[in-house]
């Protein structure tokens, strides 16, 4: 592809792989891919460039089963990229992107690029770094831009080994940060982020089971139990139909604790006097021990963990009692 330089700010490159795979260079959208895996070395060059990608390697990846020593596919491929690119690395055109080949490998180097997959690993990774500092409230600026960035899970579509090893890296940070976030709406009661925030979370993980815990404990603090019960239905819903398992033992003692009733054989529920249900009351987060940070995922219900000790019967004998209670005849 030749494309006429444009003088316009930014990185002359912009790759997005978050969602749909997406390459403009100077402004001008790549659309047309010859045949082939062009497109698929591409992108898998391009996440690992600057490294030198030997033969093998990239045979692995890109052609699985394939023998390395006499297929020309890779030749191929690389053959095309310069074509689509105006990558050679002697000729390099306005691109700034540049294919060589050096001791059985091929390297990428591309000058100007900004790429989705860099910034939001960046911005997920500085603001963790904020949150273990206890600088919330820079942790949450870098956190909520890196949500905003991550637009879908990467190369949407695509079923490569190394593309759904790197997809389910990126899942695990997106539901990190997530997660940060989430916690520091609970501590701020943001009724309507942390909401939000668990929308999001459920969109990415609708296995999340921590996330309808705080779902159900937000409803549970407002008094809206009707919500509680829906959230946990859903929730052992698709944990039995997809996963085949049932909540996890917090995630029924929290409804239990919420809904008195939902128990198996339930005791009488404390009366209270004004204000929200005292079985609410408890659940709201207890003060912290000092050097806690407010992300921490600690278990804001572990209180209800513990178990209620029952009065056992007293079995001794009838006259033993009475002598013991007779402080005459003991």
């Amino acid at each position: 592809m030749t494309t006429a330089a444009t003088e316009t700010a930014g990185p002359a490159v912009r790759v997005r792989f978050l969602g749909d795979f997406e390459l403009t260079v100077n402004g001008i959208p790549v659309r047309r891919w010859r045949a082939g895996k062009a497109r698929g070395l591409f992108q898998y060059l391009v996440v690992h460039r600057g490294q030198m990608l030997t033969r093998d390697r990239l045979y692995e990846s890109l052609w699985p089963g394939a023998d390395s020593t006499a297929g020309s596919s890779l030749k191929v491929a690389a053959h095309a990229l310069r074509r689509v690119l105006d990558a050679h690395p002697d000729r390099p055109g306005d691109s700034g992107i540049q294919l060589f080949y050096r001791d059985f490998g091929y390297v990428l180097h591309v000058t100007g690029l900004w790429s989705d997959l860099d910034r939001f690993q960046e911005l997920v990774h500085a603001g963790l770094r904020a949150a273990t500092a206890g600088d919330t409230a820079l942790a949450r600026t870098r956190l909520r831009a890196a949500i905003a960035l991550y637009g879908g899970e990467f190369l949407r579509g695509e079923s490569a080994d190394w593309v759904v090893e790197q997809r389910e890296y990126l899942r695990a940070l997106v539901l990190r940060a997530l997660g940060v976030l989430r916690t520091d709406a609970e501590d701020r009661e943001d009724f309507v982020e942390l909401i939000e925030l668990c929308k999001r979370t459920l969109e990415i993980d609708r296995h999340h089971e921590e996330t309808y815990r705080a779902l159900m404990a937000a409803h549970g603090r407002r008094g809206e139990l009707a919500c509680v019960r829906r959230w946990y239905e859903l929730c052992a819903r698709r944990m039995r139909d997809e996963l085949a398992v049932a909540p996890g033992q917090e995630t029924q003692r929290l409804l239990r604790a919420l809904i008195p009733a939902a128990a198996r054989t339930a005791a009488p529920a404390p009366a209270s006097v004004g204000g929200a249900p005292a079985t609410v009351r408890a659940l709201r987060p207890a003060g912290r021990q000092p050097g806690t940070p407010p992300w921490s995922t600690e278990v804001r219900t572990s209180a209800l963990a513990r178990p209620v000790r029952r009065a056992r019967p007293d079995t001794r004998a009838p006259g033993l009692l009475a002598r013991t209670a007779d402080p005459a005849t003991a």
